[in-house]
């Protein structure tokens, strides 16, 4: 998400959060809208300065001073704060995880971009990340799809690189160089593709195909 989305995306709820207690006959002074602008500010700024929102703390320290008796903009102000830092924990490939991504892309004939672009939708470039699912690593193999690939230790790096990105180009193959079928495959597997002619009809695999998409023509 850019800064401007996540802006966009603050200011309806705060719309939200001060039309409800407008409502409910609590007090919405001007100290207050004026110290969220100023909360929305340095968090904005934070995100697009620091990926780790380095000025975290000193805007958690402002949310208390937003109460004045408005409870609600206070778990608000809260929960733009923890959104904002979700939004800015995936961090970028190290130059060990680069290097492999690297030389996957070589190996397999795939643009660096597009690998990076995968991995940062599927595990934020976190090496021991596990889906509830059960997929792991870099690119989030299933074990299943990892023991086919070779992949005798899931949660190493180049192993995991190098089956992610063979996998990615066969499915390129098997739809004749279509990103948006090939990604929808390495989400919804090759079987829902074929049986629906397309990307299914499954939310999380449109919006998949969709952020990946993004990243890579960005």
């Amino acid at each position: 998400m850019n800064v401007q989305a996540l802006k966009t995306m603050m200011e309806l709820q705060a719309l939200q959060g001060l039309n409800s207690n407008s409502k409910s006959d609590q007090p919405v002074t001007g100290t207050g809208s004026s110290l969220f602008q100023q909360l929305l500010t340095e968090t904005l700024v934070s995100q697009s300065n620091h990926p780790q929102l380095s000025k975290l703390g000193s805007v958690s320290q402002m949310i208390p001073l937003l109460s004045n008796g408005n409870s609600l903009a206070t778990k608000n102000a809260a929960s733009y704060v923890s959104n904002a830092a979700s939004v800015s924990s995936s961090k970028a490939p190290d130059s060990s995880v680069q290097q492999i991504i690297s030389r996957a892309a070589q190996k397999y004939n795939l643009p660096v971009k597009l690998i990076s672009s995968v991995i940062s939708q599927e595990s934020g470039f976190n090496p021991d990340a596990v889906s509830h699912a059960g997929a792991s690593g870099l690119m989030q193999l299933m074990p299943a799809t990892a023991r086919g690939l070779g992949v005798t230790d899931i949660f190493d790096p180049e192993q995991n690189v190098f089956a992610g990105t063979k996998y990615l180009r066969q499915m390129m193959d098997k739809y004749n160089g279509s990103l948006e079928m090939a990604l929808a495959a390495y989400n919804a597997g090759p079987g829902n593709v074929d049986k629906y002619n397309g990307i299914p009809p499954f939310k999380e695999t449109m919006q998949y195909v969709q952020k990946v998409s993004e990243r890579f023509y960005s």
